[in-house]
Formats: structure tokens, sequence, C-alpha cells
């Protein structure tokens, strides 16, 4: 059996959960941090609310009726952290959750669309979720795939030279305050030129930053949104 994946797919706001909110508030951020599966026909999600006050997000969530047992948790200025419940247009999500035993580790929702990262414990899994998006007319449109191997490379996202230049930076102590070393001192312990290390220094931390935190965000950027 395959190692497990990582997946990023999207999905039409019109076939997922809040599409009703979500067309109300266009210019507001919808970021998952979790989603479990609650009862048989719905998923609790934890939510951040970006860009809009608590009475607009209010009245938005009010009137969609795919949302139950909306609880603010916690407001800063224009972003909120809501706990509620899915209970409609949910269907690919809980396939994923339930008979693909998958976890989604982030969606983010704008303008339209719902990028989703989604762990799945083997490609057959995922397999699962397509056949059952198909099948029911619904759309996962799968953008990535990222086999998880053993090496830690592989594992966030980055290339064998990227995870090298990182590690012998970090054992230098070039990310100590005050530096150890300097690039210079780096690019000649690796065999390569300044200017190869630097791109390949910033080449892996925006991939580690992507990977471990701004998924949606930037695929929706990538998109023109």
């Amino acid at each position: 059996m395959s190692n497990a994946c990582i997946v990023r797919g999207e999905i039409p706001a019109e076939e997922f959960a809040l599409y009703e909110a979500l067309d109300a508030l266009p210019d507001v951020e919808f970021e998952v941090e979790r989603i479990v599966q609650s009862g048989d026909e719905a998923a609790m999600p934890l939510m951040w609310i970006r860009n809009a006050t608590v009475e607009a997000v209010g009245e938005a969530f009010g009137d969609d009726p795919s949302i139950d047992e909306l609880e603010l948790l916690s407001a800063f200025d224009e972003e909120q952290l809501y706990r509620m419940q899915w209970v409609s247009e949910v269907e690919v999500v809980l396939q994923m959750l339930t008979n693909s035993h998958a976890t989604i580790t982030d969606a983010y929702g704008t303008d339209g669309r719902w990028y989703l990262r989604v762990l799945y414990p083997n490609r057959e899994s995922l397999s699962k979720t397509v056949q059952f998006a198909d099948d029911s007319g619904l759309t996962f449109d799968v953008t990535a795939i990222r086999q998880l191997e053993g090496e830690p490379a592989g594992r966030f996202g980055l290339t064998e030279a990227q995870f090298e230049a990182l590690e012998t930076a970090l054992e230098a102590g070039y990310y100590q305050v005050p530096r150890e070393t300097d690039q210079s001192e780096l690019a000649d312990q690796l065999n390569i030129s300044h200017q190869a290390l630097s791109e390949r220094l910033r080449r892996a931390t925006g991939a580690l930053i992507e990977d471990a935190l701004l998924v949606g965000a930037v695929e929706a950027r990538q998109d023109g949104s």
C-alpha cells in the first residue's frame, strides 16, 4: 500500500457549506483551522473570519441554511474565531473524514472557491473521494499531490538541496541572534555560489511557510483572487 500523501484540491463555493455567507461577504476570508465530524450528516469546524465585523458576519451567517449552532469564541478588530456546525453541502467533506479516513488540515474560502489541503493515509483513500465526488455529481479538483516519504525533505515540501541548505545553516548558527556565520561561509561549506545559496534559502523558507501556514491564501492569490 502506498504511503500517506498531502493533497491540495478545490471545491466551488456553490457546492460547499457557507455558500450564501461567502456570496454575501465577497471580500471576506474564511480560514478553517480544524474540521471534525459531528454526527452522521454534519461537520464541526473552527473557523477564522477576516475583514468583516461581528455584526456583518452574524447577519450573513444567520441567513445561511448550511450553518447551525454558531458560536463566537474570540474577536480581534475585524478578525473572529467561530465554532459552528455545517449541516448541509458537506457530502465531500464527510466522505473524506469517514470513508477515506482523511484529515483536513487546512481549508480556505474566498471569492467563490474553497481551497483544501487534505492528509490521506494512502492514494487509494484519495481515489475513493474522487470517485465519490464523480458519482455524486460534485466537484473535488485535485491540484497537487505530495507523497510523504520517510525523509524530512519530502514531508515538508522541500527539495533535498533546500533541506540540506536549511539544516547546514541551522547547525552553523546562521539563525542565531546574533548570527554565528554568514552566507559566504555557508556557500563555501556547501560548495555552491553565494547567489545559489541565497536563492535556495529563500525558496526553502517560502516552501515551509506555504506548506505550514498559507496554503489556501497562497493558492487564491496565485489564481488572481
